[in-house]
């Protein structure tokens, strides 16, 4: 690879995202390379990827089967239209992923992203309503600190305030829930933690608020990412799920990070043993490598569209790249290695031994609390005095330095690492992490 390539002499250009922009362009990092478990940064140091990107590459870097895939598609049948138009593999890909989907989960919608799988959902719900004779549901219930993407729908029943303040009133028509952190109680929980599950008690209030007539969907991440790894507290998701069956109101998980074995299942809604109407899906769909995002459907809604004459359009939605055919082959690539090397189930075998590196941490300075589930942890950090998020942002580069991708979000480093990892890479991941925390960060 080219100098050029390796090193663009010009930053000024790209406005990055989710990104400290000026501190970046002072003191680049780029990554030039990657494979299997590594990167490798511009200045040819590797780099352990401890966040499967950005929760995404969960068959690890540049697997064959699904590069191989993308090459001879991209010779074959580069585009087709997705309105009125098909091609075999949208089809062969959407079987494929009913196959692996909770029982009843039977129909697919394809997006490009996880952003738009949630608007998606969103619309989805309120149309089948509609669709439904019952046109009065149209609010919509999320939850405090949740994340579901970037887009005016999944920002407005989102929770996190930085990705909210500044973009006016959103949608209308929007309650949340409160978030299920309870550091004084569950702190250092390993798994479930054990106090918190009451509170999904909190919908029926937002429902005796507004009247279940006027309620069409509630939407949670399963478990909750982006906002620094929140793990649901016993009984919490069978309560919702008990609430929402109770008063016609649509359960919706968003599983864009949970989805295609972060927890040792296939979904988490699998893993916990809690069916809902809709799941939302992205990142792991194609391993990272193309966007693409799917939305799961039970048949009753889609059932419920498939009214009215023949010719006509049963559902106003859909996406130039729905079901493109080069993330298609890219997806059933992926699809492929998850199954010939066991990975949609790998991390229940992994589980225990994650767990216990991540918590031997414990005795770090500055950790106020550890949570784990599956192949996913985080490490909530105390605060530096008036300089909040600057503690994680240390230790970020840091690590960094070190040669170990973390993820941070407020003071919390999160850790969610691609599927393929063996315990000698847990032990480095962790062996290098507590140098970080050990370095008056």
């Amino acid at each position: 690879m080219s100098n050029r390539l390796n090193t663009p002499n010009d930053l000024r250009a790209f406005w990055m995202p989710f990104t400290a922009n000026r501190q970046f362009k002072k003191e680049p990092r780029l990554f030039v390379g990657a494979k299997d478990m590594y990167y490798t940064t511009h200045d040819g140091r590797q780099v352990l990827d401890g966040t499967a990107g950005l929760w995404c590459v969960n068959a690890g870097h540049c697997r064959p089967k699904i590069t191989e895939a993308i090459r001879e598609q991209a010779g074959e049948l580069d585009y087709a239209p997705a309105f009125q138009l098909g091609h075999p593999k949208a089809f062969e890909l959407a079987n494929r992923l009913v196959d692996i989907a909770p029982e009843g989960m039977n129909h697919v919608l394809y997006t490009n992203s996880g952003s738009e799988s949630v608007e998606t959902a969103l619309k989805v719900a309120l149309a089948y309503h509609r669709a439904k004779g019952d046109g009065s549901r149209f609010r919509l219930v999320g939850r405090e600190r949740g994340y579901h993407g970037v887009n005016f729908g999944g920002i407005s029943v989102g929770g996190i305030v930085s990705n909210r303040k500044m973009f006016g009133t959103l949608l209308t028509g929007v309650d949340h829930m409160p978030h299920t952190h309870f550091p004084e109680k569950n702190a250092f929980s390993r798994g479930e933690p054990e106090h918190g599950g009451d509170i999904a008690s909190e919908l029926q209030r937002i429902i005796t608020l507004h009247d279940a007539s006027t309620i069409a969907a509630v939407i949670v991440e399963p478990v909750a990412g982006s906002t620094g790894v929140l793990i649901p507290p016993k009984g919490y998701l069978q309560k919702l799920r008990e609430i929402c069956t109770q008063h016609g109101i649509l359960l919706i998980f968003d599983e864009v990070i949970t989805g295609f074995g972060r927890l040792g299942a296939p979904f988490a809604a699998q893993y916990f043993d809690v069916k809902p109407d809709i799941i939302t899906t992205a990142k792991g769909l194609t391993n990272g490598v193309i966007p693409m995002g799917a939305v799961f459907v039970t048949s009753e809604i889609h059932d419920t569209f498939m009214n009215g004459p023949e010719h006509m359009i049963e559902f106003f939605h859909g996406y130039t790249y729905s079901g493109n055919p080069i993330a298609c082959a890219a997806a059933l690539g992926t699809l492929d290695t998850y199954k010939e090397e066991g990975l949609l189930t790998r991390a229940s075998e992994l589980a225990s031994y994650w767990e216990d590196g991540l918590h031997s941490l414990k005795d770090c300075p500055n950790v106020i609390d550890i949570r784990n589930v599956g192949l996913i942890g985080a490490i909530e950090l105390s605060p530096i005095a008036g300089e909040p998020t600057k503690r994680a942002f240390n230790a970020f580069l840091k690590a960094y330095e070190q040669g170990l991708l973390i993820r941070t979000t407020g003071d919390i480093i999160a850790l969610s690492p691609p599927l393929i990892i063996e315990k000698h890479h847990i032990d480095e991941l962790f062996g290098k992490l507590r140098d970080v925390l050990q370095n008056n960060i």
